[in-house]
């Protein structure tokens, strides 16, 4: 995968026809899109292939019964039916152009929302780790990206086919009259294909080459113009910063794509002169012949449209093989997101989750180092959690803290080391089971744009529909007294972005997001900065309550906050991700250490 500067990726003929193999299943999934819209367009499109040569047939016969009537003179009954023939072969034509316009459209609507719910599907089965890899991030865009506009792929193969069957009975006419004619035009609209596909892969090189930037123009784009940044942007005067990165990108964009513009119009001007040249000339042998008396009127009329038409289905074919391939190449981004599988999978046996817990939890030796990062983010990490402890992480910010309570979600696996649960490898249990156990709340939660019952939700949301239980939730974290002011209640929508949303203090919205971690009837909860933005009454009120409802539960607690450390059992100090102290508030004041230098320096501050 290319990244910022790389060299562009080059696309060559072989590559065309080999990304042809990813066709199949493209249409495999467009199948599953829709059976009925898939056959429908296919037969539609058999039928009117065939109308365009119906036509010029029916229009040589109408000329050469005006031109040569023959002894009797001119068949009005006989001509006028081949009008009316004609006639309706034209409307025929356009209402099935328009029906298959309709189902064209309404299949890429279907499959846009198909395969964009295959993406999520799939994003959701992948690990914590690689959605913090920029690298991943650019392969997810480009599949997002293959979700709108794919059924154009679609449209184009099978016009392609349309197209292929209608020059098989035009040819047809010609090699009868001359087969040198099909050679002459073979030779006029190659080089304007050679030249479609040679701008077509350098759009590609170019398209792929930007997919980074591209992001970053997309978030400056966002931040610029966003509810959620608006305060800053104004405090802190960065509309000029966030406007000029964003016009340097753009202009970079522009200077590229504009370069590639001009030339692919230069030599797309050439190449069509020289194919209407050869074009012209088959033309002028033509009417050359008719001139002679070799061919009737009515033979001129129907092979000087069927030359013309021939010309312009081959220049269409070639020049979309060119795009039937450069999306088919696209689709190789597209199925290589498929391709990306997680490292955090299902044991093949699997043990069921202990209920209840009965030992506690194991750290042996952990050490875990995120993806092309050379420091260890946590390392030597060897310590026991008993069954029903409350333990607090402490330590300053980049400690690791966070990174070991998602070891223990198993949002991440281990580097090294193991951490055992009952006695069993982490990693052997159920991972359903075991993320069904384990209650989180981040300090960097999800304000979701939705009500307040499904914000609420969203810590067990198969309970979506459990008032009972959203409403029990919210009054341990006593976020019931905020929902009784609310106008909506439980069904009020919060946020900026919807009409009639309410914005809540962060004090607010995180007793909404302490709510969330009673929804299930978990084993293990962790709170992650659960009380940062509250007031030191709130706070006090919060974990009184949080102490009586986790009884013989265990817990983590992670604060900057000793006021809160200390109603731990014992605590954990962490520094440069290695354990640093362990043991009760007593005793880690007794041993001075660095708990007792962060606990008198955190006092001083209230004296």
């Amino acid at each position: 995968m290319e990244r910022k500067g790389a060299a562009i990726e080059e696309v060559t003929l072989k590559d065309r026809f080999s990304a042809l193999s990813n066709l199949p299943q493209f249409f495999k999934l467009v199948w599953q899109t829709s059976r009925v819209f898939t056959i429908t367009s296919a037969l539609i499109r058999i039928v009117r292939s065939a109308i365009p040569v119906a036509i010029l047939y029916v229009g040589k016969l109408i000329i050469d019964q005006i031109a040569h009537p023959g002894q009797g003179g001119v068949s009005h009954n006989y001509l006028w039916e081949l009008v009316v023939v004609e006639l309706t072969l034209a409307v025929l034509s356009d209402v099935l152009g328009r029906a298959t316009a309709l189902i064209d459209s309404l299949l890429g609507d279907r499959f846009a929302n198909f395969t964009s719910i295959k993406i999520m599907h799939h994003a959701a089965t992948l690990d914590l780790e690689q959605f913090e890899d920029s690298t991943f991030y650019d392969k997810l865009e480009r599949a997002r990206q293959q979700t709108v506009g794919r059924t154009v792929l679609l449209s184009q193969v099978l016009s392609q086919v349309q197209d292929l069957i209608t020059v098989g009975f035009l040819a047809a006419g010609l090699v009868v009259f001359n087969p040198w004619l099909i050679l002459i035009l073979i030779i006029a609209v190659l080089p304007a294909f050679l030249g479609e596909a040679h701008f077509n892969d350098k759009t590609y090189s170019l398209s792929r080459r930007q997919t980074p930037e591209r992001r970053e123009l997309d978030y400056m784009r966002y931040i610029g113009a966003s509810d959620e940044t608006a305060k800053e942007v104004k405090l802190f005067d960065l509309s000029g910063f966030l406007i000029d990165r964003f016009k340097q990108l753009s202009d970079k964009f522009y200077k590229d794509n504009k370069q590639l513009a001009i030339k692919r119009s230069i030599w797309g001007a050439a190449f069509s002169l020289f194919g209407t040249c050869g074009y012209y000339g088959a033309f002028v042998f033509i009417v050359y012949k008719a001139v002679q008396g070799t061919i009737s009127i009515g033979d001129l009329t129907f092979l000087a449209g069927s030359f013309r038409q021939l010309r312009g289905l081959l220049e269409g074919i070639l020049t979309r093989f060119t795009a039937v391939s450069q999306g088919a190449i696209y689709l190789k981004d597209f199925f290589e997101f498929f391709h990306i599988q997680p490292k955090i999978v299902h044991a093949g046996k699997s043990l069921p989750f202990p209920d209840p817990i009965k030992e506690g939890f194991v750290f042996e030796n952990v050490g875990f180092k995120y993806v092309n990062s050379e420091n260890w983010a946590n390392r030597h990490l060897s310590f026991t959690m008993a069954a029903g402890e409350k333990l607090a992480l402490v330590g300053e910010n980049g400690a690791g803290k966070t990174t070991l309570v998602k070891l223990l979600a198993r949002l991440y696996d281990p580097t090294e080391g193991r951490i055992l649960l009952d006695g069993h490898d982490l990693r052997d249990y159920d991972l359903v089971e075991l993320r069904h156990n384990v209650g989180v709340i981040f300090q960097d939660y999800i304000r979701y744009q939705m009500t307040v019952a499904q914000n609420i939700a969203v810590g067990n949301i198969g309970e979506k529909e459990n008032i009972g239980l959203i409403v029990q939730s919210a009054k341990k974290s006593l976020a019931d007294l905020l929902v009784q002011k609310l106008p909506g209640g439980y069904e009020q929508p919060l946020g900026k972005r919807f009409n009639q949303g309410v914005e809540l203090s962060g004090g607010e919205w995180q007793k909404i997001a302490l709510a969330r971690a009673y929804m299930k009837n978990a084993q293990l909860l962790i709170l992650d900065e659960p009380t940062a933005a509250l007031d030191a009454r709130a706070e006090y009120e919060v974990f009184q309550r949080f102490s009586e409802l986790t009884k013989g539960k265990t817990a983590v607690l992670i604060s900057h906050k000793f006021s809160t450390v200390r109603m731990a059992n014992r605590i954990l100090v962490l520094d440069k991700g290695e354990l640093l102290e362990i043991g009760t508030h007593q005793e880690l004041l007794q041993k001075n250490g660095r708990y007792a230098e962060l606990f008198n320096l955190q006092a001083k501050g209230y004296q």
